[in-house]
């Protein structure tokens, strides 16, 4: 994202991790941000590879208190996981994390976050469609991640398991 000055700021090449500057919503959820990038024609949409298990996924993340708002929280996200200079083009509003699992509650419980087996707080996603500027040859998590452009109907079938992801998608202008 370009400064005011047009400057474009100096990217870190270093993701980052942890919780300890985890922002969460008043009822204890966690406050996620992300971003749905789609192509300049619409046709398109880019999904990266999820760290956590096989499948794809959109860039998303933690919006952290050093961070002044969501949509800076978004394009550190974009860049960090799928190595995109990217500019904010709709928001896409909230969306409820609708899913549990046990293991997703065992590793809430490990890393400290706040959700709980009682169907307690979860997520709080905000999705931003965005266009992009460039795609860097190298990023934070590229040893991790592949990334792939695909077609709103390919898109759909890969975040089939991710209502939360979907609805964002749903909520773009991607030509379906």
């Amino acid at each position: 994202m370009a400064q005011a000055d047009g400057v474009q700021p100096e990217r870190s090449m270093e993701s980052r991790v942890g919780r300890a500057k985890q922002r969460y919503g008043p009822n204890g959820e966690r406050l996620v941000a992300g971003v749905v990038p789609v192509s300049t024609d619409r046709t398109q949409v880019l999904l990266i590879q999820s760290s956590a298990r096989k499948g794809w996924v959109l860039p998303k993340g933690g919006w952290e208190t050093d961070e002044s708002t969501q949509e800076e929280a978004a394009c550190r996200e974009a860049w960090e996981e799928a190595g995109i200079e990217c500019s904010i083009v709709h928001d896409l509003g909230s969306i409820e994390e609708r899913r549990r699992s046990n293991s997703d509650d065992a590793k809430a419980q490990k890393n400290g976050s706040h959700k709980n087996g009682n169907g307690g707080p979860g997520a709080m996603y905000r999705f931003y469609e965005v266009r992009v500027q460039e795609e860097k040859a190298s990023w934070p998590e590229a040893h991790k991640r592949e990334r792939m452009w695909m077609s709103y109907a390919k898109a759909k079938e890969a975040l089939r398991e991710r209502p939360e992801l979907s609805e964002a998608l749903e909520r773009s202008s991607i030509k379906r």
